[in-house]
């Protein structure tokens, strides 16, 4: 059984936090067993790991989460990009091609789909693979796994049973897009199922698919071709299309961390970063990325957030609604995390519409480096914490804490860092948040570089 990581959104209602280069998935504020602090792709691929099952798994991403996958995951974890952002339909048959022509799986290969981000116990890794033996013991297109309800949510989306199969199956009569809380409770008594969109198909079974549609099944073919792919979810183009369907019932806990409200309840600790709440606050938290401290006092049900973002104050049973009124938010996003480490904005000017003044701090990882390619910016580096190389004009240099030095307009450099290094960037020119807004990174002239020894 092979696993394709479903990996996308922005994440916008989880804003300051989330945005379109750092989605909810990638927030460290979950504890793991050792009790440090975790992202929630992390916490997914730490359980995969525990079922055998990531050695199987590959990463459906877009371009301007690739870094931070990598930075969170591991340099080695292999991903699928999508050229483009779209919806699952072309995310999923990006990658059964890439299975198909490029590492040559089978067709009778069974592909499990989840995504990147449930919060689930361990056992429900254990029931994705049972998806691959219903498959294998029926004539069913799709197997799904759906949550057994403990309420009548509005939120979810509903899977109706029809007959039952011997043994953990049933097969599926139809499907039921969040109804409202009275249509749930009936929906409940019929024994319905939440589909929190995890399912399993055979992969000659999207491929013949692709060919019915003249959609092309070689990657490079489909990379080409993957901008006149319509922007449709897999459940609306295959799933509610396919004539049999069986799903196996999962019992076990299962939410979706998708606002502050239900983030929060699963965190262990009121408070990450610099805050304190005082003895009579009622069921509020904080979570800080800022240096300046935040108190709470006297409210009750509060989330306060703060990055470089922005700072968002919610009560909790409100925090759903966020994301009409951050939409319109450009500025960002002012943090970054990449392969070598992060980055934050931590001053931005401009003077009309002239000459723009970046002010950034950068963490770059010891053992790690990055490349810069001078693009008309001056940029003057001070190092103020940790010890490393710099490469400026076929040049090696040592600088450590308290250096300070100007790199002239379009001068390529690099850094090495021997211990974790903390930097202080300074760049002057023009188009410098343009460049950010559109290529998701600071001024889109850092990249991830072939490694070089250098000493």
């Amino acid at each position: 059984m092979r696993i394709v990581l479903l990996s996308g959104g922005s994440g916008k209602r989880l804003w300051p936090l989330s945005n379109d280069a750092r989605s909810k998935q990638f927030l460290k504020v979950l504890k793991n067993e050792q009790g440090k602090m975790e992202s929630m792709v992390q916490r997914v691929w730490r359980q995969l790991r525990k079922a055998d099952l990531a050695d199987q798994a590959i990463v459906a991403t877009s371009s301007s989460q690739v870094e931070m996958l990598h930075n969170q995951l591991g340099a080695n974890i292999p991903v699928v990009v999508e050229p483009e952002r779209k919806d699952t339909f072309p995310a999923i048959a990006l990658a059964a091609v890439y299975l198909y022509s490029v590492e040559r799986c089978s067709l009778d290969e069974v592909i499990g789909v989840l995504p990147v981000d449930p919060f689930v116990e361990d056992h429900f890794f254990e029931t994705i693979k049972e998806l691959e033996r219903g498959l294998d013991e029926s004539a069913a297109d799709m197997a799904l796994l759906g949550v057994t309800p403990t309420y009548p949510s509005e939120k979810y989306g509903y899977i109706v049973p029809g007959s039952r199969i011997p043994g953990d199956f049933i097969h599926v009569s139809k499907f039921r897009e969040k109804p409202d809380e009275a249509t749930a409770k009936k929906l409940i008594h019929q024994q319905a199922l939440w589909n929190c969109g995890v399912f399993s198909f055979r992969l000659g079974y999207i491929i013949q698919l692709l060919k019915r549609k003249n959609i092309p099944t070689q990657y490079d073919a489909l990379l080409t071709y993957y901008g006149q792919l319509q922007s449709n979810s897999f459940d609306y183009e295959v799933v509610e299309k396919a004539s049999n369907i069986i799903a196996i019932p999962y019992s076990g806990y299962w939410k979706d961390l998708g606002t502050w409200s239900t983030l929060t309840d699963e965190m262990d600790t009121s408070v990450i970063g610099n805050g304190v709440i005082s003895k009579d606050v009622i069921n509020s938290c904080i979570v800080n990325e800022l240096e300046i401290p935040i108190l709470l006092n006297g409210v009750e049900n509060i989330v306060v957030a703060a990055s470089p973002d922005g700072l968002l104050v919610t009560e909790k049973k409100s925090s759903h609604k966020i994301k009409e009124y951050v939409s319109h938010f450009q500025e960002g996003p002012m943090y970054q995390e990449y392969w070598w480490g992060w980055s934050r904005v931590i001053e931005y000017s401009k003077k009309g519409e002239g000459e723009e003044t970046l002010m950034e701090k950068i963490h770059l990882t010891a053992g790690r480096n990055l490349n810069d390619r001078g693009r008309g910016n001056q940029e003057v580096w001070t190092v103020i914490e940790g010890e490393g190389t710099l490469v400026l004009n076929d040049e090696f240099s040592i600088a450590g804490t308290g250096t300070s030095l100007t790199i002239p307009e379009g001068k390529n450099f690099s850094w090495e860092a021997r211990s974790d290094m903390k930097l202080i960037v300074i760049r002057t020119g023009t188009h410098l948040m343009a460049h950010r807004r559109k290529n998701g990174r600071l001024d889109g002239t850092m990249n991830r570089p072939v490694y070089s020894n250098y000493s």
